[in-house]
């Protein structure tokens, strides 16, 4: 079979799904308070600086974040008239004017805000974590900060450095709220960066950025790297709850063996597997209050396969908490957070981020407040269509992973016709995603 390829002149569109990202975008102040701030250099620029970011994020709503990916899209009508811009920024444009408005700490604060509130303001679902104890029922929505590394090796961009995961990159650091993941807050940080270093203010921007978001208790969740009493002294006194994994540093597993066999309930999984868990009140140095360590100790003295170890094998995992839950359930809370790495990964891969674009550091953390936005966008639009009965998937699921959204939902084909000052984007009969983008549209818009 042979074809004749030709141009038609019909206009045809292969992401339709920005009409959505535009009319979301129409429900921020980020065009008024961008427009407001005065880049370097940029007194009265003929692009302004809204439709430098809108188009931005146009971009990394497709998972394309290179400055370069804006030239396709120059003479793209649909793409302009989707985000409500009156021109599309050249690639010169789109850097240069990201360069500029990274030296201030607007840009940043700005997109971190308006994704906050957009969120408020749409009603997204924020899913907490619950459990019942005594008949009582306990929710507490999940705000989970870690830090993950991004492979930058062999590159000159500023800011790299060796990361714990034995590459050269940058190491920014994020919190997401709830089980459904946004992201709330991420900051860009040199790869050598201790995860502990600035993590106390960035704890307080994250929970501020939360409660712009609900109202709903908070529940702070990290890992070891940020196991210091700074950390729990900034939890009491912006008075949310906490699970931090305790670095045991150079205590012994035989000293936490017999902690667990005097403070803690033993539980034989299997012969040969013993393990203790149990939970007291301590005291930190340099934290007023008390808190709760919750500790699981694993005694092996024989592997599963029935093989017996000369030696036993110990392991150790200790938690600080201000739950009153049991040490089972602090334990399963703690578990819970590991859920982040898929968050990571959409970023990293589906938005395309992981190799920054720019050499500059103040720049790349731009990028990573832009991206940060966009995913917010895309996760707001897939958590929307699992309330949606037409969606042709009908595999069940908790989440819509954004490489998803952005094969079925952004890059869906489509004709674009207008007709007296009004337009119509028109999919292919017997499209099973035209009821589905029908009814995004109407949510969007409401």
């Amino acid at each position: 079979m042979h074809f004749e390829i030709e141009e038609s002149d019909e206009v045809f569109t292969t992401h339709a799904g920005l009409s959505l990202v535009g009319e979301l975008l129409a429900k921020t102040r980020l065009e008024e308070r961008l427009n407001a701030v005065v880049v370097p250099g940029r007194v009265a620029p003929h692009v302004s600086n809204a439709e430098v970011a809108f188009a931005y994020v146009g971009l990394l709503c497709q998972g394309k974040s290179d400055f370069d990916h804006i030239e396709p899209f120059r003479k793209d009508r649909f793409f302009g008239l989707s985000l409500g811009l009156r021109e599309v920024p050249s690639s010169p444009t789109l850097r240069q004017r990201l360069d500029l408005a990274a030296s201030g700490a607007d840009w940043p604060a700005i997109l971190r805000e308006e994704s906050a509130d957009l969120l408020h303001r749409l009603g997204a679902t924020i899913s907490p974590v619950s459990w019942r104890v005594d008949k009582q029922e306990h929710h507490y929505v999940p705000l989970d900060i870690d830090v993950s590394p991004f492979d930058n090796s062999e590159t000159k961009k500023e800011g790299i450095g060796y990361t714990y995961k034995g590459f050269f990159g940058y190491a920014p650091i994020f919190a997401y709220l709830g089980l459904e993941g946004y992201a709330v807050n991420g900051e860009l940080r040199g790869g050598s960066v201790h995860s502990q270093k600035g993590a106390v203010e960035f704890i307080h921007e994250s929970v501020g950025c939360a409660r712009r978001i609900t109202d709903k208790t908070i529940l702070l969740r990290v890992d070891s790297g940020h196991d210091s009493c700074d950390t729990l002294r900034v939890c009491q006194e912006l008075t949310i709850d906490f699970i931090v994994k305790r670095n045991l540093r150079r205590k012994h597993p035989d000293l936490w063996l017999a902690i667990a066999q005097e403070h803690g309930m033993a539980c034989q999984e299997r012969p040969g597997k013993t393990v203790y868990r149990g939970k007291r009140k301590v005291k930190v140095k340099g934290v007023q209050e008390e808190v709760f360590e919750v500790f699981e100790v694993v005694e092996r003295t024989a592997l599963a396969n029935g093989q017996v170890l000369i030696a036993p094998e110990i392991e150790v995992a200790v938690y600080y908490t201000s739950l009153e839950a049991p040490a089972s359930r602090i334990i399963h809370l703690y578990r819970e957070h590991g859920t982040m790495e898929q968050f990571h990964s959409e970023l990293k891969t589906d938005l395309d981020i992981e190799r920054l674009p720019s050499g500059k550091f103040a720049t790349n953390n731009l990028v990573l407040q832009f991206a940060l936005f966009a995913y917010n966008l895309l996760r707001f639009i897939g958590q929307t269509t699992l309330k949606l009965t037409n969606v042709p998937i009908r595999k069940q699921a908790q989440r819509r992973r954004i490489r998803t959204v952005i094969q079925t939902i952004i890059t869906l084909a489509a004709k674009v016709t207008w007709h007296a000052r009004r337009h119509w984007l028109r999919l292919g009969r017997g499209s099973p995603w035209l009821p589905v983008l029908q009814d995004l549209y109407r949510v969007c818009r409401a």
